[in-house]
């Protein structure tokens, strides 16, 4: 590999580790050798992939808040909305598994007992039959006890309800989509993007365990044909549903716009290598 400046590569090297570095050139290593570098490699070309791979991060993390907050007030107002009442949560009736739908309210009333909120601390200092370890006691109403859930508590939540329940469709309808399965398997796509991106892991190069499925019908604009199993395991795919999702809900959002000059503004960048093959951006909801 080529070092142009060693000075420069030693303090870059001083403040991100070799080892967080070197998924960045995997394919600059020739397979034919022993994982030689290819002629002309430079240690520059994965510093500029690194610093890409971070603008890309910030970037996603805006867009996964626009869509975290959507989908909790989504979900308060419309299951709120329909039954009457902001303790509809602790209802089991209203979920399909009875053991998930019971991990589910004490992992939602153990995000609410850790919060460090005002709200959060004054609801459980002033109700003595709170109890975190049961779902019976003093709950708190929906629109309180969800604003300190998870993203994947949300995303678990909301595949757990009942396939026959009209909110879970009406959900589904907000964020565009005309089937509360296909919500369920962005949502979960999402969610893993979403860990990456807030513990600061690496885009580049990665896999990922969880793949949104194609839709069968969409409302707004989305891809004119369906997505390579290569496109939904990398970026591509989980990207492509994250946009869709927050453009139903905010249309006003710079998302796409800031990804399409990051991109612009790094043309020897290999985006292929996170699953934006050749043609993305002819697809509707790229243009």
């Amino acid at each position: 590999m080529l070092f142009e400046n060693d000075e420069k590569a030693l303090a870059f090297l001083s403040r991100v580790s070799y080892f967080r570095l070197k998924y960045y050139w995997m394919d600059m290593l020739d397979e034919q050798t022993e994982h030689d570098f290819y002629a002309g490699s430079s240690f520059w070309q994965v510093v500029k992939r690194y610093e890409f791979d971070r603008r890309m991060r910030q970037i996603l993390f805006n867009a996964v808040g626009i869509l975290e907050v959507g989908l909790r007030t989504t979900i308060i107002n419309v299951l709120s909305g329909q039954y009457g009442s902001g303790l509809w949560y602790v209802d089991k009736a209203l979920f399909e598994n009875e053991k998930y739908h019971e991990d589910f309210v004490l992992e939602l009333k153990y995000e609410f007992a850790r919060s460090t909120d005002p709200f959060a601390r004054n609801y459980i200092n002033s109700h003595q039959d709170w109890d975190k370890n049961s779902l019976d006691g003093d709950n708190p109403d929906a629109w309180m006890i969800f604003e300190t859930a998870s993203f994947g508590t949300l995303s678990k939540m909301y595949k757990n309800l009942k396939s026959q329940l009209p909110a879970r469709a009406c959900i589904a309808n907000v964020f565009g989509l005309y089937s509360a399965k296909e919500l369920s398997s962005w949502l979960e796509t999402i969610s893993v993007l979403r860990n990456v991106v807030a513990h600061h892991s690496r885009l580049w190069y990665r896999i990922f365990p969880k793949k949104p499925v194609n839709l069968k019908g969409h409302r707004d604009k989305w891809l004119e044909t369906d997505m390579t199993e290569n496109q939904k395991q990398r970026l591509f795919g989980s990207v492509s549903a994250l946009l869709y999702l927050c453009s139903a809900i905010c249309p006003d959002n710079n998302i796409k716009r800031d990804i399409l000059v990051l991109f612009d503004e790094n043309p020897d960048i290999p985006i292929y290598q996170l699953g934006f093959t050749s043609g993305w951006r002819k697809h509707p909801i790229w243009r």
